[in-house]
């Protein structure tokens, strides 16, 4: 069972991280917790629609926002500013190219103690930026007990039980030229709605252990390239012990998949017995994927001949 990890950051990591001047640090809460990835422009509340306003995102607004909230009358600033600050989910309000923040809604963020940020970043770039601070910053987290390998540019996460062969294979894999990304544990963070990307704890980095030997360090041993810093996760493979009881599929027409973070990711059971080279099949496993995003499928196509042969043989409709 997965453990996912929902993360959070303050608005004054914020403010480190992209050199935001806090204009209002003393009646600012700036330990304000920001937990969604999205952003909001609020140019439809300053026109007085708070229908479905996302209060708890951060809330960026320019120079177009900015200019239409000082043409409003006083009054209507003063209303406007008020309920737009006075959202406590609110993580804090960004104002992009360093324009000065009309006195009304410091006032109200004031009172509110919501933080206002200033950056000379123009907006589109801040937001571009932000974007991708917060998708990989807040992105759900979970740690797996795997290893992960780029086997011909496809993310490969092993599993299975202590001591079947994962290090080992993974170990073989670099030999023949490719790269481990993490061994024992993967850290895995859905970086956006069907992606998956695997990296390894710090601690664990560029490491690998093989029962007999212990711990190795990769990159010492094969080299800058045999490492991968991350990887997006394409497919599982699942290491069991071989049992003559299981029917396993030989020909690859079911396609199974697992579930991590929820998205749906292929799904491969591999039996392991002595005489198996692990490192060939999963080699080979990589290939056939590619095979098949590209539209080509092995399985596939043998079925439809043999069904093809079987009706030409029984007489039955030719194609």
């Amino acid at each position: 069972m997965e453990q996912i990890v929902h993360k959070s950051i303050t608005t004054l990591e914020l403010s480190k991280e992209f050199e935001l001047e806090l204009v209002n640090p003393e009646t600012a809460d700036s330990s304000r917790l920001i937990a969604v990835s999205d952003i909001n422009r609020p140019g439809l509340a300053m026109a007085g629609f708070f229908t479905y306003h996302p209060e708890e995102r951060v809330q960026v607004v320019g120079r177009t926002e900015i200019t239409f909230f000082a043409a409003l009358p006083e009054a209507l600033q003063r209303e406007r500013a008020e309920l737009l600050c006075a959202y406590e989910q609110t993580p804090c309000l960004i104002v992009a190219r360093g324009i000065e923040v009309p006195n009304c809604l410091l006032e109200a963020a004031n009172r509110h103690r919501l933080p206002i940020l200033l950056s000379p970043q123009s907006t589109t770039k801040l937001t571009g930026r932000l974007q991708a601070y917060f998708d990989r910053k807040l992105a759900m987290e979970t740690l797996v007990h795997g290893v992960l390998v780029d086997v011909y540019g496809i993310g490969i996460l092993i599993q299975g039980s202590s001591g079947i062969g994962k290090s080992e294979t993974a170990l073989e894999l670099v030999k023949r030229g490719h790269r481990l990304v993490a061994d024992d544990a993967v850290e895995i963070r859905r970086v956006a709605e069907n992606i998956l990307e695997g990296t390894s704890p710090e601690l664990l980095r560029q490491l690998i252990e093989i029962r007999g030997l212990g711990v190795l360090n990769v990159m010492t041993l094969f080299g800058a390239g045999a490492i991968r810093m991350r990887k997006d996760i394409e497919m599982v493979i699942q290491l069991q012990m071989w049992d003559d009881k299981t029917a396993y599929d030989r020909l690859g027409l079911d396609e199974e998949t697992t579930t991590i973070l929820d998205v749906e990711v292929p799904f491969l059971n591999l039996p392991v017995r002595p005489g198996r080279n692990l490192a060939v099949i999963l080699e080979v496993a990589a290939m056939n994927y590619r095979l098949k995003r590209m539209g080509y499928n092995a399985a596939k196509e043998l079925t439809e001949k043999m069904t093809l042969t079987m009706q030409q043989e029984s007489g039955g409709p030719k194609y």
